[in-house]
């Protein structure tokens, strides 16, 4: 029935969250389809989207699957987003991020999201 899903975050800065969404995903927006909006196309049929919207701003999550959490893990601190190392959750082990307004980003390893 569904094909695809673009989860969403809003943010207060799209500039500073360009910088910063730039640096998880190590490259810029893949589309600028609007004033206010960028979209990151991370695999067939699935992305995100970050809204210039300050009102709503810092009250979105979005849970995403990596592959190799440890190695992702180091790029990000190396790059200089801030998080605990990864932890225990979620049937597995997970990184939590947050970015400059506050969304949380989580990212799983292998097996924690469900597969059909």
């Amino acid at each position: 029935m569904f094909e695809g899903m673009l989860g969403n975050c809003t943010v207060s800065d799209l500039g500073r969250a360009e910088r910063w969404f730039a640096l998880l995903f190590e490259r810029g927006p893949d589309r600028r389809p609007m004033d206010g909006l960028l979209e990151w196309h991370l695999g067939p049929g699935f992305g995100l989207q970050v809204w210039l919207e300050p009102e709503r701003s810092g009250h979105s999550t979005v849970v995403l699957e990596v592959a190799d959490l440890q190695a992702v893990a180091t790029r990000l601190a190396a790059a200089g987003l801030d998080h605990h190392g990864p932890e225990q959750g979620g049937g597995g082990q997970l990184v939590q991020l947050a970015d400059p307004d506050g969304n949380r980003i989580v990212l799983a390893g292998p097996g924690v999201l469900p597969r059909p």
